[in-house]
């Protein structure tokens, strides 16, 4: 008997190192022709015997993945086949695999409610100036429609942004920010321009989901630092960047997603120092800024664009349609970023550009960003107490913005139940969709913009209950 079981658990160990070289494949890590360390390296690496890499690589040998080179090692063979996510990582049930919670919000039909989607509903959104404005603008004849924009973005528009982030402390002439078609690209070009396949990045556990995504597209290898209410958890930061040495940490600061928490200055202040001694870089996501009711702090303020890389976005504050987002960066990155973003995109939009520079110089969209603010708190104080009123409780209460992380009672999963919620037409967002670590399975991320359907609370509670049974 303890013979068969040792027998287990060496085939676990087995299976265990096999899983991990697949992995690295399909990272790219490991690309066709590299020699894969040697048999004593790799278990020195994993802490598992030689005889058990032995069998590892034999087996991989067999099913074509590697092959052995006569004393030479064992090398990855032939061509990798295209880049898939869904296998990049730990496998994961598709009802937590963020690419699909986002098709499932983007191929909703007018009848599927969406409390899991990250964005506000078309009503909330100043349909009627945006339409008035593209009118103005297409009689223009100064308005450009039909020729490319210039590499770093409008002038103006930049002249604009740079003003408003002095506002905030952010000191970005013109020529530090570079004009995008989204916040998403913004940071895909900083990736491509800070990283190499096989580098280290730090994300935040919960975080938020498409980070991800976007970074295994790089192939890059991720490591998550737990976030609590005032930042990241500082100390397990400090663990963390000694042991892996990181080039990279992505996080959003006001307004973090999924959890709403707002970055306080003094975890801002230990990150930036982190920062400096362990030779981190920095993007800041501050694509919910517009929802701050007070300014809050920032780490390119703090930093003045040393480490810190800051992102931005209009699209969840005017229309995700002409999409328009920005960095500001360091003078001496700016060129090398716009050259990037010439060799991949040629040039953003920039008759979105000139919506938005003609949006912002408007008093109504003093007048929208207000009436946001003030229609999300009511928002949230409802959906609190319906959530609540279902046994279901904040993980903490945000200042403002548009999400709430909700743990479910009595232990229940939240991927079982958004499945079923599926079937009675209503997207969720559970939360292991945010955890790397896979920790976060009690968890339901709200937008509450999304939650004023009283059929929501209707299935979470038929659900609550049917699920409740079942343990």
């Amino acid at each position: 008997m303890m013979r068969n079981k040792a027998e287990q658990k060496d085939g676990t160990r087995v299976n265990a190192v096999m899983q991990t070289i697949r992995e690295q494949l399909a990272s790219r890590v490991l690309v066709p022709g590299e020699r894969l360390p040697s048999i004593r390296q790799m278990a020195e690496r994993l802490d598992v015997a030689k005889n058990t890499i032995v069998e590892a690589y034999d087996r991989l040998a067999a099913d074509g993945v590697i092959t052995a080179k006569r004393g030479s090692g064992f090398y990855v063979c032939g061509h990798l086949p295209p880049l898939s996510l869904a296998e990049v990582g730990t496998a994961r049930d598709r009802s937590i695999d963020p690419l699909w919670i986002i098709r499932q919000s983007l191929e909703a039909n007018g009848d599927m409610l969406k409390p899991g989607c990250g964005w506000l509903p078309p009503s909330w959104l100043p349909e009627d100036e945006i339409r008035r404005t593209l009118r103005r603008l297409a009689r223009d004849p100064q308005t450009g429609l039909l020729e490319y924009g210039h590499p770093y973005g409008h002038f103006a528009l930049r002249e604009q942004l740079s003003r408003r982030l002095c506002e905030r402390g952010v000191a970005a002439s013109a020529r530090q920010i570079i004009l995008t078609d989204s916040g998403t690209q913004a940071i895909d070009l900083i990736c491509r321009f800070l990283l190499e396949p096989g580098d280290t990045v730090l994300i935040d556990d919960p975080g938020y989901f498409n980070f991800q995504a976007l970074l295994r597209a790089h192939r890059v290898q991720l490591i998550a630092v737990p976030y609590t209410e005032q930042g990241p958890d500082v100390q397990a930061m400090a663990e963390l960047l000694a042991r892996h040495k990181p080039r990279l940490y992505l996080t959003n600061t006001v307004f973090h997603n999924p959890t709403g928490a707002v970055l306080s200055p003094i975890v801002a202040h230990r990150v930036l120092k982190l920062a400096e001694d362990h030779d981190l870089l920095i993007i800041e996501d501050d694509i919910y800024a517009e929802f701050a009711q007070n300014t809050s702090p920032l780490l390119a303020s703090f930093d003045g664009l040393n480490r810190v890389i800051h992102v931005g976005s209009f699209s969840k504050v005017l229309t995700a349609s002409a999409r328009c987002g920005y960095i500001a960066v360091r003078q001496d990155w700016a060129e090398q970023i716009v050259d990037l973003k010439l060799a991949t995109t040629l040039s953003n939009s920039d008759l979105g550009a000139e919506l938005v520079y003609s949006l912002l110089r408007q008093g109504t969209y003093r007048h929208h960003v207000d009436a946001l603010r003030s229609r999300l708190a009511d928002a949230m104080g409802h959906t609190l107490h319906r959530l609540e009123k279902l046994g279901i409780f904040p993980w903490m209460k945000p200042q403002g913005g548009m999400f709430l992380w909700m743990r479910l009672p009595h232990g229940l999963d939240s991927a079982r139940m958004s499945r079923e919620a599926l079937h009675e037409g209503v997207v969720l967002a559970p939360g292991n969709v945010f955890s790397l670590s896979q920790t976060a399975a009690p968890f339901l991320r709200f937008n509450v913009a999304q939650c004023q359907a009283p059929r929501i609370f209707e299935v979470l509670e038929r659900g609550m209950e049917r699920d409740g049974r079942k343990q």
